[in-house]
Order: structure tokens, then C-alpha cells, then sequence
């Protein structure tokens, strides 16, 4: 909207990480080079732990482009795999065609005679774990175990963890004692500093074609390197609010006054406020804990809560009183209720081949169009009130997941944490719009202590019709790196 405006190409600020604004100054650089020498260099785990929206996915995706080409790649961008979940996945990563009903033991005896090929060829195998704070305790000790995949002087698998500061909290547990000690580099992605909150969003500008002066008055960036807290992400969300501020004034600086109105829309903490403001401001805070507890309180009903039974598929349905999904139909059969009103008839991606069954029928969820079911959360492990929609939406992939057999197979689109998922209704709506809505499903699941959310897709008789399917999905779903998993490992 604002591009022409300013001279620019493209967005300067966008929070999806592309390569080419990778801000190589506050020691991003220089970190990025030490995790090319140790993952080259060295045998160890290496681990990197950075906050939340400090850039810790944008670092991994340029050490992908730059490592050398003798180094294979396998990248886990989804936390919430098994420890069995987790052999698969590298193994399919690496080329093997595995049998979806061996063993784990059989995969890993696979794994490593594929690694040891590989090493006989002159090829690095490096796995990256993005989110690693948040994989189940038994999969991070399935880690350690694959690191102990070696020839009698090397090692097989390089592993690097990339993580909130969780991670390290996880590690001082004495249960992951042995992990701990085989790390050999730990890194820490620290916020930036005030200067170079002024130099990252001069580069991000000039990224993107900006030519001419600083858009950004110094008193503005000041109060956007306060307000985000050196935080890359909050920094773009809030230069990009800057400047759709200005441009609606139809002016070309970006002032304090601009800056303010982005960090109101935001709902950041403003530190220019006043006593008075602030006083409001913590009245205002503590009710939204007393919401968030709410929200919390609906969240769990909502996982624990089991829906009413439903006729098997092709039974006369009772008359519905809400929107809540039937029972899922058998493989080869058709959902017993059509999509939702307002669902996309036409979707952008084309279904599973007809082999891989029919999915679960879900209700589109109504708070996808609610900017409220965007906001972030007013604390870091309450996850946000759930509107009706979204809870019939996760009981009706709960009833699929404990109604389907245990040997079918789905598409885990994305999944995180109850922080990182508030806004899972903006994800489900785009979700619909690229895929039938009827066959996406959300679960609920706990890891540690926080809850977790998890976005799917379909319902498959084998990993391979899953696997194909995968293969049709649309460029935007397919770069969050979704991947198939068994039943059997939700319910």
C-alpha cells in the first residue's frame, strides 16, 4: 500500500524470514560464521538459544544457503515430533524409503548405513531443530542417542538446536545431564541495541529500494528500539505500522507521533506514557490476566471436553444444533455434512489422490475473520479465550483422532506453542483458502507444562498417499516443511 509512496520495491518489514534482509551487524554475522566453523569443524551438538522474535529462524535459514556443498541439509521445523517421529522424518530426509510399519530400531539401522555411505562419499550430514525448546523430553533424549551414530572416527550426524531460552532450562534438568554435556558450542542471539535498531531498520529500507534520506526521525527510533525491546520481529511489525501511519498522512517521516499509533495497534507498552498512563495501564493489564486466566480455563475445557456421539457416516444426520462436525467418514467414503457456509469452493490446492481416503468434516472456524483471535496473549504460557467455532473445530479433530484407525496417516501442517499459536485463527483462515476446509482439523496437546497447538490436514491410509499429498499442497504451506504422521502418536 505504502511502497509506491516511499520508493520501495517490496515490504521492507516483512515477519516471514527472507534471506536477502538477513542484518549481518549486532554480531549476527560473526554468529553466523562461528555456526558455519563449528558445524564444520566440529563434532559436538551445537545449540543456539535466542527470545522469542529475536531472529533465531532467519539465522537458520541463511546458515542453510551458506554451508559448503558437501554438507546435506535435513531441517525440522516442527517441534512436536516423537522420538519415533523424529528417526522417520531424517531418514525420508536423507532419501530412504522406509516401511511405515518398521520398527524405530530397523530405521536407525537403515539411518546409519545411509549415513555411513554418505560419509564414504565426501558428504556432512547436519540436522537443524528449529524450536527446540519445545520438543518432548524423550525426543530430545532420542537426540543424544543419534548422536552416537558414528564410524570408529567420526561422527555421522552434526546436530544443531536452535531455541527460547527455554531450551537451557531444559537442559539443566539432571534428567538431561548427558545431553547437556555433549554440546560443545552454545550461542546466544541477543536483542539489539538501541544503535543497532536505527542501523537494521536503515538497512531493511534500503533492502527493499528505498534511495533517498532516513524516513525515520531519531526521537521515532528511539521509541521503536523502547518499545520492541530489540526485538527483530516487533521491530518490523512496528516500522511497518509506522510507515502505513505516515503514508496515510501523506507525509514522508516517520515522527514519534506515527510511532505511537503503531504501538497502540500493536498493544505494546508505550514508554513514553506517563504516570497516570502507566497506572491505567497496569489496571488494564491486570484484567487481562483475569481474561487470559478465563481464556486458559476454556482453553483446557475445550481439550478435555468430549463431543456428543454422532451416526456413523451415511446415517440420517439429527437435526444440528451448532455447528459441531459429525463423525468422521471411512476411508473411501464422503463427508456426511458438505463444507461450511462461506467455505472457498474452489480451493487453490487440489485434493489427495482418491486413494488416501476421506478426511474429517470440520466446521470453518468463525474466528478466523476476528481480529481479536490475532491478538497476542497477555501472558506467555495462557493461551487466548477460544471462540465457539474454533472449539467445536478442536472437538471434532479430537473425535476424529480418537475414532480414526491408529495405522492412518495425516498431514501435520504446523504446530507450536500456545504463545507462538495465538493467532491460529489467521493461520486456519488461510489454511481454508488453500486447502478444503473441511479436511483441516486442530488439536490440543500438552508438552512440559504448556499446551500445544497443532494444525492438520486429511486423513491417508499410508505415509506414502500422505507423502504424495504433501507434494500438492500450495508453495506457502509446503515452506513451514509440513510432514506426515501416524494416528497412532495423537491418540
Amino acid at each position: 500500500m505504502y511502497y509506491e509512496h516511499f520508493g520501495l520495491t517490496e515490504p521492507p518489514f516483512r515477519i516471514t524470514p527472507h534471506t536477502e534482509f538477513f542484518f549481518a551487524g549486532a554480531n549476527r554475522g560473526a554468529t553466523l560464521d562461528a555456526l558455519i566453523y563449528a558445524i564444520i569443524s566440529d563434532e559436538g551438538i551445537v545449540k543456539l538459544s535466542g527470545e522469542v522474535g529475536s531472529g533465531k529462524t532467519m539465522l537458520c535459514r541463511v546458515l542453510m544457503e551458506r554451508l559448503p556443498p558437501h554438507v546435506t541439509i535435513v531441517y525440522l521445523a516442527n517441534p512436536s515430533l516423537s522420538k519415533e517421529d523424529i528417526v522417520f522424518a531424517i531418514a525420508e530426509e536423507l532419501g530412504l524409503a522406509v516401511s511405515e510399519t518398521a520398527r524405530a530400531s530397523t530405521v536407525i539401522r537403515a539411518l546409519q548405513t545411509r549415513l555411513i555411505e554418505l560419509h564414504g562419499a565426501g558428504k556432512q550430514v547436519v540436522v537443524l531443530i528449529d524450536e527446540a525448546h519445545a520438543m518432548p523430553l524423550e525426543t530430545l533424549e532420542e537426540i543424544r542417542l543419534l548422536s552416537n551414530l558414528e564410524t570408529s572416527q567420526h561422527k555421522l550426524l552434526q546436530l544443531v538446536l536452535f531455541g527460547q531460552p527455554e531450551l537451557d532450562a531444559v537442559l539443566a534438568r539432571p534428567d538431561m545431564r548427558q545431553l547437556r554435556e555433549r554440546i560443545t558450542h552454545n550461542f546466544l542471539l541477543e536483542p539489539l541495541h538501541r544503535d543497532d535498531v536505527a542501523k537494521y531498520i536503515d538497512f531493511r529500507m534500503r533492502a527493499a529500494g528505498y534511495h533517498g534520506p532516513d524516513v525515520f526521525s531519531g526521537n521515532a527510533l528511539k521509541l521503536i528500539a523502547t518499545a520492541s525491546q530489540g526485538l527483530t520481529r516487533r521491530i518490523n511489525i512496528l516500522a511497518d505500522k509506522s510507515l502505513l501511519a505516515t503514508y496515510a498522512e501523506g507525509l514522508h517521516q516517520v515522527t514519534p507521533k506515527q510511532v505511537d499509533a503503531a504501538i497502540r495497534d500493536a498493544q505494546y507498552e508505550n514508554p513514553a506514557r506517563g504516570v497516570r498512563q502507566r497506572l491505567a495501564m497496569g489496571l488494564g493489564a491486570a484484567a487481562a490476566l483475569v481474561f487470559a486466566a478465563i481464556g486458559l480455563t476454556s482453553w483446557n475445557d475445550a481439550e478435555t471436553t468430549k463431543p456428543v456421539a454422532t451416526p456413523p457416516a451415511g446415517a440420517p444426520a439429527a437435526p444440528a444444533q451448532s455447528t459441531a462436525a459429525p463423525t468422521p467418514p471411512t476411508a473411501g467414503g464422503s463427508p456426511s455434512t458438505s463444507a461450511p457456509t462461506g467455505a472457498p469452493s474452489q480451493p487453490v490446492a487440489p485434493p489427495p489422490p482418491s486413494s488416501a481416503g476421506a478426511a474429517p468434516a470440520m466446521p470453518t472456524p468463525a474466528e478466523a475473520t476476528d481480529p481479536a483471535s490475532a491478538r497476542p496473549l497477555a501472558t506467555g504460557g495462557a493461551p487466548p479465550p477460544l471462540t465457539l467455532a474454533l472449539r467445536e473445530r478442536i472437538a471434532a479433530t479430537r473425535q476424529w483422532i480418537d475414532s480414526a484407525a491408529a495405522d492412518r496417516w495425516f498431514i501435520q501442517l504446523t504446530a507450536g506453542s500456545a504463545s507462538e499459536m495465538a493467532g491460529v485463527g489467521g493461520y486456519l483462515a488461510r489454511a481454508d483458502q488453500l486447502l478444503q476446509p473441511e479436511r483441516v482439523g486442530v488439536y490440543l496437546a500438552h508438552s512440559g507444562s504448556e499446551a500445544r497447538v497443532g494444525v492438520i490436514y486429511g486423513d491417508f491410509p499410508s505415509r506414502k498417499a500422505a507423502s504424495q499429498a504433501i507434494e500438492q499442497l500450495p508453495d506457502e504451506l509446503r515452506r513451514q516443511r509440513p510432514f506426515a504422521r501416524k494416528v497412532a502418536w495423537l491418540k
